[in-house]
């Protein structure tokens, strides 16, 4: 049985299952990105759900995992050296669950390289420019008096629904095949329609081929489960 007491935050958030991965993460675009990968990998894993509401990611535990205090992160107790690994940033653990299971990102390096293009993509540009519309729109920014900042996060955001839409132009999936750049980027798309309710002051519905492409995402039964993992208390 794997030994992860070494790991601070298994004393916060113990393990039952200890040869299980073990996934430190929320249900927001960021933290589903890793659990949907999960589910659509079949690696067995052991979800903690990190309250980042009440600013558990920023308890001493959680940062002794990942020093930047934001889900999700992980812990394999069967890394690539046969030791346990602790990882963070969910690009990284996208790619490393991919390379680990050999799902979802081409052996070829060509498509291999755009399919990374396409993560960094995601992470640089449309996570923080579609989360900072969402506090615009949902949370504090909502009530600010100067709305130009809010406009500024509305005309980037169009303009990357634009760029996206424009690669799937004749493409079910963002690369060819189904690949971690799909589950990198449908939690952030499906928040700004479920949970920002920014379709309308997008022009959402003008973009026909990412609504394609998140209809033929969120028909996935991984998917489904992933969006949803770990679970919110009742």
């Amino acid at each position: 049985m794997p030994d992860l007491s070494s790991f601070p935050i298994t004393q916060r958030w113990p393990a039952s299952h200890p040869d299980r991965l073990q996934l430190y993460a929320a249900p927001t675009p960021n933290g589903v990105k890793v659990s949907i990968m999960l589910e659509e990998t079949g690696l067995a894993y052991e979800p903690h759900l990190i309250d980042i509401s009440n600013n558990e990611s920023k308890d001493p535990a959680f940062v002794s995992l990942n020093p930047n205090g934001r889900i999700p992160a992980i812990i394999d107790p069967a890394g690539p050296d046969g030791r346990p690994i602790a990882l963070w940033e969910s690009g990284a653990i996208l790619v490393y669950l991919a390379e680990k299971t050999g799902q979802f990102i081409s052996t070829t390096p060509t498509q291999r390289y755009e399919t990374l293009a396409w993560v960094f993509f995601q992470m640089s540009a449309i996570g923080p420019m579609f989360g900072q519309l969402g506090f615009f729109l949902r949370f504090g920014g909502k009530d600010y008096e100067d709305k130009r900042p809010q406009q500024r996060f509305i005309d980037e955001s169009t303009r990357l629904l634009g760029i996206l839409d424009r690669r799937l132009e004749g493409r079910d999936w963002i690369v060819d095949d189904y690949s971690i750049a799909d589950i990198a980027t449908l939690g952030w798309v499906n928040a700004l329609v479920e949970f920002y309710a920014a379709g309308d002051i997008l022009g959402l519905s003008s973009f026909s081929n990412v609504r394609a492409w998140l209809g033929r995402g969120l028909a996935r039964p991984a998917v489904q489960r992933g969006l949803h993992i770990p679970a919110r208390p009742a």
